[in-house]
């Protein structure tokens, strides 16, 4: 059951780090105090040390002033610290929540299977060490040094304010004008890496057929539409930035001019209009950093809005209680199965009672409905009405990771991972060498593995390049049959056999059958059908026929040559 109350879970880790973020801000605190420390120097030399020509004050101040500039760069570089180790406790709150729910959004969702979620953590840690994040902790101390521009003259301060509000009114126009654009070329740049990954998922389906050229346009016309988007924004940002930057230099300039004329009138001495430009360029600077950043700042913006549409859509798994240990019984109640958000079934109102050690064999042509069986059975797609239950409880009610270990699956598309052939056999758990070696026996394939290079020990890729595609198959029925399996799923099992292939799997199947596992097998081959007890024939989503393997030959018999006939008449 899912959690209805689906919880900010970006909100609680950045919530569960504020601690963090309240240090760094006590650090700021000081590190903006000690920025005070190049005026007030400027300010005592040119009004006391020049006037005075004190060497002794002069070495006084400068020792003053190299000390505190010392515990300033250890105060930064202690609060650069703080933030980096904020950000690898927001992953580790994060990453497991995200891979999680970016797992189940590839089972529910598989034409939009990607690995993006972790690229939006990894841009918002980034974003969390970088510079741009200490002009939050700096801009709110722009006041503190309007303030003190207003204690050396009034003309100062008010000269500061309104350079303060250009600056913000540069980086308002800067938000405006980019901040959609820069959103759509981040979506774009996600569109074209998915389709360049899933590319080279089939790159040698591409290379054999010369697909190459046609499949890299598709995927450049993608990138060129980046591309086209970044450019805007970037000429967008780069206008505002240049424009904070010489803006800045030119304040910072002019209010030299300013403090000079004071000083010509009396009104003012030459250490404070020294000391009011680097005042006004310290005040200025969160402003201008602000500017230069905010790319990165949308980019973090934009990864934390996707991240939490997508943990919002696949909140975490409250546990259930556990359930006893299944046996294998498996029930269909007036069953109606379709992909996660569509509302049209794939399967309709399947009803069938099958029990512990039963082999039952699914056929029927193309778009029969015998996946979306498979996926029912597996608890992979939900049930849009109706009921499938293992030994009484709904597949939902267990705990993925308390049923899974029962549960053997063989898909017909073989994904081995990179390890060992043991470690993929155990389904990477901790690798209990009896069990993968009686796994491997029972599937037939434990003389094969002991022919590999580094046999058990082999490493494998997810292309599995050093097995054969009947390996691969033989390997995937080992893991499937792992440990104590009750119910195995078995979808084209025999699609890449050869005859000592198919006479090794039907043995695997007598032992499951002597074990009182109970074994599904999808199959358009008919060979394999003198193995199993009960066959269900399926048709455009519907169940034809179920019931006792010879019974259903016959009526399958009989209604052929009932066809026959009529097609002859």
């Amino acid at each position: 059951m899912k959690n209805s109350n689906a919880v900010d879970d970006l909100g609680s880790a950045l919530k569960a780090s504020k601690r963090g973020f309240i240090a760094a801000g006590f650090f700021s605190l000081f590190i903006n105090i000690l920025m005070l420390t190049a005026p007030f120097y400027m300010l005592q030399v040119y009004d006391r040390v020049v006037t005075s020509r004190s060497l002794e004050t002069l070495l006084f101040l400068t020792i003053i002033m190299v000390f505190l500039f010392g515990v300033l760069g250890v105060l930064e570089w202690v609060r650069s610290r703080i933030l980096v180790r904020v950000s690898n406790q927001i992953d580790q709150f994060l990453s497991h929540r995200v891979y999680t729910a970016m797992f189940n959004a590839g089972v529910k969702i598989p034409n939009q299977r990607t690995s993006q979620p972790l690229n939006d953590l990894t841009s918002i840690r980034q974003f969390l060490t970088g510079n741009g994040l200490f002009a939050f902790f700096d801009a709110p101390w722009f006041p503190i040094y309007i303030a003190l521009l207003f204690m050396f003259h009034t003309a100062f301060g008010w000269f500061a304010l309104g350079a303060g509000a250009v600056l913000l009114i540069i980086a308002v126009l800067n938000e405006r004008f980019t901040k959609k654009m820069l959103t759509e070329a981040n979506g774009e740049n996600i569109k074209a890496q998915n389709l360049a990954s899933s590319n080279l998922r089939n790159a040698e389906v591409l290379h054999a057929m010369g697909m190459l050229p046609g499949i890299m346009g598709r995927w450049s016309d993608q990138h060129k539409t980046f591309l086209g988007k970044q450019t805007i924004a970037s000429d967008r940002a780069g206008v505002f930035s240049n424009l904070s930057k010489v803006l800045r230099m030119i304040f910072q300039s002019s209010i030299l001019g300013l403090g000079a004329y004071y000083v010509v009138i009396n009104e003012m001495s030459p250490g404070m209009m020294i000391a009011g430009s680097i005042l006004l360029g310290r005040a200025l600077a969160p402003l201008d950093l602000l500017i230069n950043s905010w790319s990165g700042f949308n980019n973090a913006r934009s990864a934390r809005t996707r991240l939490q549409e997508l943990l919002t859509a696949f909140p975490e798994e409250d546990r259930n209680m556990s359930l006893p240990e299944p046996t294998g019984q498996v029930d269909a109640i007036n069953l109606f199965v379709g992909p996660a958000g569509s509302r049209t079934p794939t399967l309709k109102g399947v009803n069938f009672e099958v029990y512990p050690g039963d082999l039952v064999g699914i056929i029927g042509p193309s778009a029969a409905g015998k996946s979306s069986l498979a996926k029912a059975i597996l608890g992979i797609w939900p049930t849009l009405n109706g009921t499938l239950r293992i030994d009484g409880a709904e597949v939902q009610h267990y705990n993925r990771d308390e049923i899974g270990p029962h549960i053997g699956y063989l898909p017909q598309d073989i994904e081995l991972f990179n390890g060992t052939v043991s470690e993929n056999i155990a389904r990477f758990g901790e690798v209990n060498s009896d069990l993968v070696v009686a796994a491997a026996k029972k599937a037939g394939v434990h003389e094969m593995i002991l022919q590999l290079p580094d046999a058990y020990d082999t490493r494998i890729g997810v292309d599995s390049g050093a097995l054969s595609g009947g390996q691969r198959q033989r390997v995937g029925l080992a893991r499937a049959l792992y440990g104590k399996p009750k119910v195995v799923v078995l979808d084209e099992p025999n699609s890449n056999l050869d005859e000592l292939g198919e006479k090794a799997l039907s043995e695997t199947m007598q032992i499951l059958k002597q074990e009182g596992v109970t074994t599904f097998v999808i199959s358009h081959r008919t060979s394999i059908l003198k193995s199993i007890d009960k066959l269900m024939v399926l048709k455009e989503g519907q169940m034809q026929m179920f019931g006792p393997k010879e019974e259903v030959m016959q009526k399958l018999m009989s209604q052929k040559a009932s066809e026959q006939t009529a097609l002859r008449a």
